[in-house]
């Protein structure tokens, strides 16, 4: 791959020494995605209907405040939940909605994941049947549940591949055609660095946010 970010050598010394730092944190939350049993899926599902433009740290809040409640089991308005004093996540009327329609989907859901281990035909069906979920939440759910070998496409990567000189701008939305031409050219980046795909999107997403999170 012709880039001429590769030619700076500064570039690539600075993404090993971090990774050096933080491989072994990163590997680990990796695994940890891994081990996430299928009673967990619902609510990280959940969480990343809700993540679209809003704190992960209050998803995540809302997410234990849907589990403490047992929402995915009981009759329970989620929106009250979203908006919760400085716990806010935007667009919440829609956000819970989506909600609501994904407890009546997901026993679908989980058929399509234990029929197909395509990581790729899984997010293709996401996208086409889970509403609210685009390709980068749908990225997001599968690696959070274990899946490797795509690139959640969010801000913070996308900025830092064009500071690389992967891409040269920032597409405004993101069709199906641009996501995948982007994440071709991220896991050639990645190959290109020496830094296994999956490691390098939670290593920068740590340096944007200064820690390894979901």
């Amino acid at each position: 791959m012709k880039n001429k970010t590769f030619r700076k050598p500064d570039i690539v010394d600075e993404l090993h020494t971090l990774h050096a730092e933080r491989q072994e944190v990163i590997r680990a939350r990796l695994e940890e995605f891994s081990r996430v049993p299928p009673s967990e899926y619902f609510y990280e599902l959940a969480y990343c209907l809700l993540t679209p433009q809003s704190s992960a740290m209050n998803c995540d809040r809302v997410v234990r405040f849907l589990r403490d409640c047992d929402f995915y089991r009981a009759e329970i308005d989620p929106e009250p939940l979203l908006h919760q004093g400085p716990v806010y996540v935007r667009f919440h009327k829609t956000k819970a909605q989506r909600l609501i329609e994904l407890k009546k989907l997901f026993p679908l859901v989980l058929a399509a994941l234990a029929n197909s281990y395509d990581s790729r035909a899984l997010r293709e069906w996401l996208v086409l049947n889970v509403k609210g979920l685009g390709y980068k939440e749908s990225t997001h759910f599968l690696r959070n549940i274990g899946h490797r070998g795509l690139a959640i496409l969010d801000r913070h990567i996308l900025r830092n591949l064009k500071r690389y000189g992967v891409i040269r701008r920032i597409p405004h939305t993101l069709s199906r055609r641009q996501y995948n031409q982007i994440e071709r050219k991220f896991m050639n980046f990645a190959d290109a660095v020496g830094i296994p795909m999956d490691e390098l999107d939670l290593l920068i997403w740590s340096m944007e946010t200064g820690e390894v999170f979901k």
